[in-house]
């Protein structure tokens, strides 16, 4: 009976370990997703939309001039499409 009892000790216990462990595990996951989330949102970029051909790139490629976004310097040398 004493034997039956140990054994059932440490199963629990070990049980028990591997519990607080996963536990643990999954806290820092869910930690580094929502890092990861908040990272991505501040990496998304504004979309602007050239004055010539009027599709939408991210601001970072768009070409600034005369107070008008452009896809490309071609569109921005030619200007509004009449």
């Amino acid at each position: 009976m004493g034997k039956f009892l140990l054994w059932a000790i440490i199963i629990l216990a070990v049980l028990m370990v591997s519990r607080i462990l996963n536990h643990q595990k999954a806290q820092a996951r869910q930690a580094a997703e929502r890092r990861q989330a908040a990272q991505s949102k501040a990496a998304a970029e504004e979309m602007v939309r050239c004055a010539h051909c009027q599709i939408y790139l991210p601001r970072s490629e768009a070409y600034m001039s005369r107070g008008k976004t452009w896809c490309c310097a071609e569109h921005a040398r030619l200007g509004l499409k009449q």
